[in-house]
């Protein structure tokens, strides 16, 4: 199945941040992404702007093969499926900017960390969020994925 998706990466750089290890935030996870610096307009106190990294890509296969390789595959749909949104065919979810920069998946829930989380936002366009969602971390049996058409 062809699968076609819209996914935004939005990642805050704090400014006690080097912008190049919150870049490698994201390509730890998303080695296909698109990247952009968007500053913001105000300087903060110290005189240096903080913003944030803006990254587009059309794949989470990368994305998929660390769920399987950390065997977190319950864990990943789940926080999937709790940000779904139907009427809008997207679905978000937060990963945590450290665990990230070491190219670990952990699931940010509650507030985000004192130096922000990594945000998600998956816009499913075929065939559906679901269906992508099973794809992308499939049920198991213990620990093992399951095929549903068995």
């Amino acid at each position: 199945m062809i699968y076609s998706i819209d996914v935004t990466i939005k990642v805050p750089v704090q400014p006690t941040e080097v912008t190049d290890r919150v870049v490698a935030v994201v390509t730890n996870l998303f080695p296909d992404a698109t990247m952009e610096e968007r500053p913001t307009p105000a300087d903060t106190a110290d005189g240096q702007p903080a913003g944030e990294i803006v990254a587009t890509t059309h794949s989470l296969e990368h994305l998929s093969e660390l769920f399987h390789e950390q065997t977190i595959l319950d864990t990943a749909r789940a926080a999937m499926l709790d940000g779904l949104e139907p009427e809008t065919n997207t679905f978000e979810f937060r990963l945590k900017k450290q665990a990230a920069f070491e190219g670990v998946v952990n699931f940010a829930v509650g507030n985000p960390d004192e130096l922000g989380d990594v945000r998600v936002t998956v816009a499913v366009e075929e065939p559906d969020p679901e269906t992508y969602i099973r794809y992308l971390a499939p049920p198991t049996e213990d620990g093992v994925p399951v095929d549903d058409d068995q």
